[in-house]
């Protein structure tokens, strides 16, 4: 028995060696992943952040002057709630279009596009005298700013490998998470000081600013349209910063690598963010995704009315209420983006993979599914029993501490989950990331306006304990999605990736086809 089992431990250490001898040639021969500087990534990174920020920002600052607005419009309090929910339609809505456009076309046009739209819908509803301009305006606002998030994990992804990526979605990730925390606070002080139209006026000014900086300092970053940097950019689509950054090229004799564009360019289809839905893995795991943000989302639109009627709080104490949201989404950020890249180089040193920093691993036989999502079961876990903690606290009329730790807990935990699932959808889509990252934001903000259009009848019905008891059902009952995923999800992606090879092969070659024809 034992020659027969040291037989076979000597055959696996072979076969282990040959894996690592054959991905450490193929590292040595390929390019660098991408060939911007780390301070250079790093600023992409924090320009992807910032400018997602504006779409939660967006719709967070706007509550507080709710009440104010259907005075001055003479409109009933349900009339302007509806401007919200055709806002959360468009911010699912857009981001299929903007993101595609940016796969197929470039981030930059894409951001341009997006800045231009909403600058000016902040100034017309600032200007507004009615009640259907409001109306209007609320769904173009929502068609600028939203498609910001589906960017922020494409230029991530555009520039980060899969072993640092975790850290760098989440630190993107971050002006997305902290905007419904601090969005309402500076909406009631704005509303109770300047009145509403200051709301708008503010944003147009931020967003003007942020659109400058994009402007002067965003390379185009998109691999169909640069490869990994090397590659000038089309003249339109040329920052300061890309403009440096050719220049030194040249002075230094750099050639452009053709060979890292990635995937053939096609025509703009939104209706691709459909098809990624439809996929096994990605599907299943934006569906678990967009069901643990619905779940969030209940909890956090019922805080103004349970924290209203319980302590007896205004508008603007209601609104400090969600700084500990705020930061349990930042300090996840920091720490469960770290947790998922180690985790991923604690698999490759078990499957004996070299990472070489600013090169792309080979994930064919790696085992990425697990590197994520056992990162992310433990905190879905702890998010269900801290929500169920933090419903019946405030059913039970406590002092202040209580709830106010538990929602800082079952922010930090829900936010976590959402960047070490976001991770993984880029990582199946590395090359129509900003497409899945719109697929994840439609199921998303769906799911989140469904959940938000029945918690108040159910509150009513039932109680926030009841509700919060639901909520962790639902996230525990929905989890085997994810363990599903680690056990079938690698043949899956196999699968796929034979499929999306052959297709590349018929498109080329018909390509070919016409070009000889057209020479013929």
């Amino acid at each position: 028995m034992e020659p027969h089992q040291s037989h076979h431990s000597s055959q696996d250490q072979e076969m282990k060696a040959e894996r690592v001898k054959d991905e450490k040639e193929r590292l040595d021969q390929e390019p660098p992943y991408s060939i911007f500087s780390r301070g250079q990534r790093n600023l992409v990174v924090v320009i992807a952040s910032l400018a997602a920020l504006f779409s939660p920002l967006t719709a967070n600052i706007y509550y507080p002057a709710l009440t104010t607005l259907a005075d001055d419009l003479h409109e009933s309090l349900s009339k302007i709630n509806l401007t919200i929910t055709t806002y959360l339609i468009f911010q699912g809505l857009a981001p299929a279009f903007i993101g595609n456009l940016a796969d197929e076309t470039g981030r930059r046009p894409s951001y341009i596009i997006c800045f231009i739209i909403y600058i000016g819908a902040n100034v017309g509803l600032a200007l507004l005298q009615n009640y259907p301009t409001l109306l209007v305006l609320r769904m173009v606002q929502s068609t600028g700013s939203s498609g910001t998030v589906a960017l922020a994990n494409a230029l991530v992804s555009d520039v980060v490998t899969s072993a640092d990526r975790g850290t760098a979605i989440g630190y993107a990730q971050m002006g997305a998470t902290v905007g419904p925390a601090f969005g309402p606070i500076i909406g009631g002080l704005l509303t109770q000081f300047h009145g509403w139209r200051s709301i708008f006026w503010f944003l147009t000014a931020f967003s003007g600013l942020a659109f400058l900086f994009i402007l002067v300092a965003l390379p185009e970053t998109c691999r169909k349209v640069v490869g990994n940097g090397s590659i000038p950019p089309p003249w339109w689509s040329v920052s300061l910063l890309s403009y440096l950054q050719l220049r030194k090229q040249r002075q230094h004799g750099t050639a452009p690598n053709h060979d890292t564009i990635k995937g053939l360019k096609a025509r703009p289809n939104p209706l691709r963010s459909i098809y990624i839905i439809l996929q096994k893995e990605s599907g299943l795991l934006i569906f678990y995704a967009g069901t643990l943000f619905a779940g969030l989302y209940m909890v956090l639109s019922s805080m103004p009315a349970l924290f209203g009627t319980n302590y007896h709080f205004n508008t603007l104490q209601i609104g400090l209420c969600y700084i500990p949201t705020g930061l349990g989404s930042m300090t996840a950020s920091f720490v469960i983006g770290r947790l998922l890249n180690w985790n991923f180089r604690r698999h490759a040193r078990r499957l004996g993979m070299e990472i070489v920093d600013g090169k792309q691993q080979d994930l064919t036989q790696f085992p990425i599914e697990a590197a994520r999502l056992e990162v992310v079961f433990p905190l879905v876990y702890v998010a269900a029993a801290t929500v169920i903690a933090y419903g019946w606290v405030m059913h039970s009329h406590t002092s202040l501490a209580g709830p106010v730790i538990l929602l800082y807990l079952s922010t930090f935990c829900m936010s976590g989950s959402f960047t070490g699932l976001s991770t993984l959808v880029v990582d199946l889509n590395r090359e129509s990331s900003g497409t899945a990252t719109a697929a994840m934001n439609m199921m998303r903000c769906w799911l989140g306006a469904g959940g938000v259009a029945v918690v108040n009848p159910v509150l009513n019905a039932v109680g926030i304990g009841w509700v919060a008891v639901m909520v962790a059902a639902v996230w525990l009952l929905i989890s085997p999605v994810a363990w599903l995923v680690i056990k079938r999800g690698p043949k899956w992606r196999e699968e796929m990736r034979v499929k999306e090879a052959e297709k590349r092969e018929r498109k080329e070659a018909e390509r070919q086809a016409a070009s000889g024809n057209e020479e013929g």
